[in-house]
């Protein structure tokens, strides 16, 4: 009985070896605020403005030994917007551009990841604003991932894209330098 125990056992082991490593599945880390979705827009040609969406929530699942099965999904409250000036804000989330009262939701899904080095790559996916779905190009990279002081494991990626408001509907003209929108996505994630 017991060499049976132990064959069983060493073959347990085995199988587990031979197996290759799974993606783990993360929550973007919004309650403790390691997380941003930023952007900036050129003002006038002489500065820019800038601002964040401070509700959005989200997961991805990551694998280091195989990037390319990355998937990401997430959703932002459109309403959330914040560019440091509530009348500016007010009139961001009108008709004019986020049209919030219609679409309180702005979603990202991704389709597929391509690695161009270890720790770099480019996200694929499909961004919805303003009932406009579009695909898109988010180039990644890596900042790291370990253990934390919590007893948790946490993944995080910088990610940087560029949308042009007309291929999302927004119909306001801000001028000729005004016309692309600079994302910055700062993600942490927990493991779970």
């Amino acid at each position: 009985m017991k060499t049976q125990l132990k064959a069983a056992l060493l073959l347990a082991s085995t199988v587990a070896i031979a197996l290759p490593a799974s993606a783990a599945d993360y929550t973007i880390d919004t309650r403790g605020a390691h997380a941003s979705i930023n952007f900036k827009v050129n003002h006038l040609g002489y500065s820019f403005v800038v601002g964040r969406f401070n509700s959005f929530s989200g997961d991805f699942s990551y694998d280091q030994a195989a990037p390319e099965a990355t998937t990401v999904a997430v959703k932002i409250d459109t309403s959330s917007v914040n560019s440091n000036h509530a009348e500016r804000d007010k009139h961001i989330r009108s008709e004019d551009f986020l049209a919030v009262d219609q679409y309180p939701e702005a979603s990202f899904n991704s389709t597929k990841y391509e690695a161009s080095s270890e720790d770099s790559g480019t996200l694929y996916g499909k961004l919805t604003l303003r009932g406009v779905t579009k695909e898109i190009a988010i180039d990644v990279n890596k900042v790291g991932e370990g253990a934390d002081p919590w007893g948790g494991y946490r993944a995080g990626f910088v990610g940087t894209t560029d949308l042009v408001m007309k291929d999302f509907g927004i119909p306001t003209d801000l001028g000729p330098k005004s016309t692309t929108v600079a994302m910055e996505l700062v993600i942490e994630g927990v493991k779970k």
